[in-house]
């Protein structure tokens, strides 16, 4: 009778690696790992982090600023004239009608916060003012 060959069981037990073997495929994993993170876990450096927080506060205190921008813009006595003359402007051009009409500046500071204009001429251009009237009616 033929001497059967062990099965992978037995040979998976029976295996003793190197001490070498057990030290490349450790490292291996932790590169393995670390690729992994980075492309598709969404690991980022220090670095890269701290742009990403920087990016986001500039956005952040643009939003806030094209926000009081608006309001400012829609509590001027003018403002139907000015949102008229803002949608005869070109696109590239808006920002500086908004910036040139000082309500992207907030109280305080000599500039605008940057990309404020922007974002204040975009909200404008989206939705109309409501229509007030100027005189109210009589009781």
């Amino acid at each position: 009778m033929a001497a059967s060959s062990p099965g992978f069981m037995q040979r998976f037990e029976d295996y003793r690696p190197s001490k070498s073997a057990l030290s490349w495929s450790c490292a291996l994993c932790v590169v393995a790992t670390m690729i992994i993170g980075f492309t598709w876990g969404g690991w980022v450096t220090g670095t890269t982090a701290a742009e990403m927080s920087r990016k986001a506060a500039d956005g952040a205190g643009a939003s806030l600023a094209a926000t009081l921008c608006v309001a400012q813009f829609k509590n001027d006595p003018a403002a139907a004239v000015q949102l008229a003359s803002l949608n005869k402007a070109e696109r590239w051009d808006r920002a500086s009608f908004i910036t040139k009409g000082g309500w992207a500046t907030l109280a305080g500071m000599k500039e605008p916060v940057s990309g404020a204009a922007d974002l204040c001429a975009q909200q404008l251009t989206a939705a109309p003012l409501p229509l007030t009237s100027a005189v109210e009616a009589p009781r």
